[in-house]
C-alpha cells in the first residue's frame, strides 16, 4: 500500500480524523518556523519510536505539541499503530526515509 493509499485510509477512520491542529498549535508552528517544526518531529520519532519500546502504547501525548497531534492523526504515535496502519514491523529500526 502506498502513502496516498494509506492518508486515504486514516482520513475514513472516524478515530484518526478526530485530530486537528488548534489555534494555539498553529500559532506555534508559525512562531517557531515549519523546518523547526520538521527537526521536532524527526526528534521525537527518533527516540520515542524505537522497536520494542516498553511504554509502546503511551508514549505520544494526545496534547502539549502539534507533532503529537500529527503523529496520532497519522498513526505514528506508537509502534503498534506503524505496525498496523504503515506495515512496518515494531521489532524493526525505522529508516530515516521512514521517519520523514
Amino acid at each position: 500500500m502506498n502513502e496516498e493509499d494509506i492518508l486515504k485510509k486514516l482520513s475514513l477512520s472516524k478515530f484518526r480524523s478526530s485530530f486537528h491542529l488548534k489555534e494555539k498549535d498553529k500559532e506555534y508552528i508559525k512562531k517557531q518556523g515549519i523546518d523547526t517544526i520538521r527537526k521536532h518531529a524527526y526528534d521525537f520519532v527518533s527516540e520515542r519510536l524505537k522497536p520494542n519500546n516498553m511504554k509502546d502504547g503511551k508514549q505520544t501525548p494526545y496534547k502539549g505539541h502539534p507533532v503529537f497531534i500529527a503523529q496520532h492523526a497519522t498513526a505514528c504515535c506508537c509502534r503498534q499503530c506503524i505496525e498496523k496502519w504503515h506495515h512496518i514491523p515494531h521489532d524493526k529500526e525505522l529508516t530515516d526515509n521512514q521517519k520523514d
